[in-house]
């Protein structure tokens, strides 16, 4: 679990608020809503179509927003990996932390799909996070006439919890139908954002101005920082947020070499735990009455054999990435320390011109 600290950084005049919610909820039309135009592609496939997270800046009501996209970062049909570079992909948009997070769910039942959004969100950003959240419903023209989303929540006590640990803020928009609903006092986007703002400077306001981060956030800002101090000689003629978005995107490829190593590492380091083992107990058993079918088949010993060689990889693969400057050749680096520096291989190897010796040696005993 990442623990919460309340940073005391001084912040820009622009807030920075995160959208999460699974692929297809609404958060990229959302982001739309509030801007008062087109700024995020919206994709109409189930599948997310934008792989990373991406920050857009404008003016709306008198204050800067940075609303931060994350297109597939709680979609449970993605792998780990690519659900960890859609996380690397936020936060680093975000650092050096959000002053806000934007649950969006839609209008409709609360299913498992949802409750593993939530509980994904918790995971990765400590459930302290949710005291800098709202929830945000899309969808509003499915709430049934004269009924207010407070009145949608109060049927279903898994969501009006949710809505409960984040301190009861929750709104309604509809992307397609209430643009146009000047005259309604409630089912009218425009009177919506303006409430959805509010609420933002609500949050901001109980946290004392400052924004939420954790331990992989400081990080990730420091590496920034680092980044941009090294570009700043070299960049005269860039403006701050040029170099500062160039420095970004070093320090997000930096991370996914990292990562890509260390996957990479742990993946064939587990695959060579399993085959040095099961080489073992196929040398021991000829020297025994257990069939090796009987010790192989084990789950116990062969997971303690993989992971113990995962472990290993993991370490040998994360230095091969943060020694690589593309993802492409931290795969290939990763493969090459973990493979050729590997106890089996070695061992392998020694092993075979341990038993060639022998042979020889025994060959010219008896010649």
């Amino acid at each position: 679990m990442l623990f919460l600290y309340l940073s005391f950084l001084p912040v820009p005049d622009s807030k920075r608020i995160v959208l999460l919610g699974k692929t297809g909820c609404g958060k990229s039309s959302l982001a739309n809503t509030i801007f008062g135009e087109e700024v995020f592609k919206i994709s109409h496939f189930p599948i997310s179509e934008l792989s990373l997270s991406r920050g857009e800046t404008r003016p709306v009501n008198g204050r800067n927003l940075t609303l931060i996209d994350s297109p597939g970062l709680f979609d449970t049909r993605v792998s780990e990996v690519k659900l960890k570079k859609e996380i690397l992909s936020c936060i680093t948009e975000c650092a050096p932390g959000p002053h806000a997070f934007l649950i969006v769910l839609k209008v409709e039942k609360f299913t498992k799909q949802e409750k593993d959004v939530i509980r994904e969100i918790c995971r990765h950003f400590s459930e302290e996070a949710l005291k800098f959240a709202a929830i945000v419903f899309t969808h509003g023209d499915q709430l049934p006439e004269r009924r207010r989303i407070e009145d949608f929540v109060q049927h279903n006590e898994e969501l009006k919890d949710l809505v409960k640990n984040c301190g009861g803020r929750c709104h309604v928009v509809d992307n397609k139908y209430w643009n146009r609903n000047t005259e309604d006092q409630y089912r009218n986007n425009k009177l919506q954002v303006a409430e959805i703002l509010s609420t933002i400077d609500k949050i901001s306001e109980a946290n004392d101005g400052k924004f939420y981060t954790n331990e992989m956030l400081q990080a990730v800002i420091n590496q920034i920082e680092v980044e941009e101090a090294k570009m700043k000689p070299s960049s005269t003629n860039q403006s701050s947020e040029e170099t500062r978005n160039k420095a970004k995107r070093s320090v997000f490829n930096s991370l996914m070499c990292q990562l890509v190593g260390s996957a990479t590492g742990a993946l064939l380091g587990a695959f060579l735990g399993v085959t040095k083992h099961i080489k073992l107990l196929l040398s021991g058993s000829e020297h025994s009455d257990v069939p090796p079918q009987a010790s192989v088949q084990s789950p116990t010993l062969l997971s303690e054999a993989a992971l113990s060689e995962a472990m290993r990889g993991v370490r040998k693969g994360y230095n091969a990435g943060a020694e690589a400057e593309t993802v492409q050749e931290a795969f290939s680096e990763a493969m090459k320390a973990v493979w050729h520096q590997s106890p089996e291989t070695d061992s392998s190897v020694k092993r075979e011109k341990k038993e060639k010796d022998s042979e020889s040696k025994g060959k010219a005993e008896t010649d």
